[in-house]
């Protein structure tokens, strides 16, 4: 730890994102940011539309809670299917919806991460993806995923770090970045902002 070290703020609500953090060895504050996860209109491809709402949620954490000062990192993470965007599922029967269009598809997932050194007035916007292909899921087995409940709350409905991953057939690229935040794309970003990602490691 260095003496001028900002403090690592995390403008996110998801247990996995803090999850993935922790696991890494990362010290960091949680402030999940007043905003919905939807919100942008007019961005020219989905890599830009979710690297906006990730420093949407960013910036609302920033000026939410008048920070002068820190590191702030938002995300977001949404699949893209033929060019169509997919985000969370807005209820269950939206959910059995989104997972009959990626049944049997190859689709991408993108989280958009924003990195805000407050202090410093300096941003960095990336985004990751990753190329997934799904193997055909029966509507009963569609059903009961659903009923189970883990359909709820994640980007393309379903989560690949519980059960979800059964359905999956090949992984390419970040399986980080599937689950909701992509490491390597955050060291990368870390540095590039002047850090070492030792710098906020216990």
């Amino acid at each position: 730890m260095t003496d001028d070290r900002p403090k690592f703020i995390l403008a996110s609500n998801s247990p996995r994102r803090r999850e993935l953090m922790r696991q890494a060895g990362y010290r960091f504050e949680v402030r999940p940011p007043p905003i919905e996860d939807r919100g942008v209109t007019g961005a020219p491809s989905p890599g830009a539309y979710v690297e906006s709402l990730a420093y949407l949620k960013a910036m609302a954490v920033i000026q939410g809670r008048r920070l002068t000062e820190g590191l702030v990192l938002g995300a977001d993470t949404i699949v893209e299917l033929a060019g169509r965007i997919i985000g969370k599922p807005a209820d269950k029967a939206d959910a059995r919806r989104i997972l009959s269009q990626l049944s049997g598809s190859e689709h991408h997932v993108l989280t958009g991460l924003a990195l805000v050194d407050v202090a410093k007035r300096r941003r960095l916007l990336a985004h990751d993806i990753t190329r997934i292909r799904m193997r055909r899921i029966t509507p009963e087995e569609i059903d009961a995923y659903v009923a189970g409940g883990e359909a709820m709350g994640k980007a393309g409905a379903y989560a690949i770090q519980e059960t979800g991953d059964r359905y999956v057939e090949t992984i390419d690229g970040s399986l980080t970045n599937v689950v909701g935040l992509p490491m390597e794309l955050l060291e990368r970003m870390i540095k590039a902002v002047g850090y070492s990602p030792e710098d906020f490691k216990e």
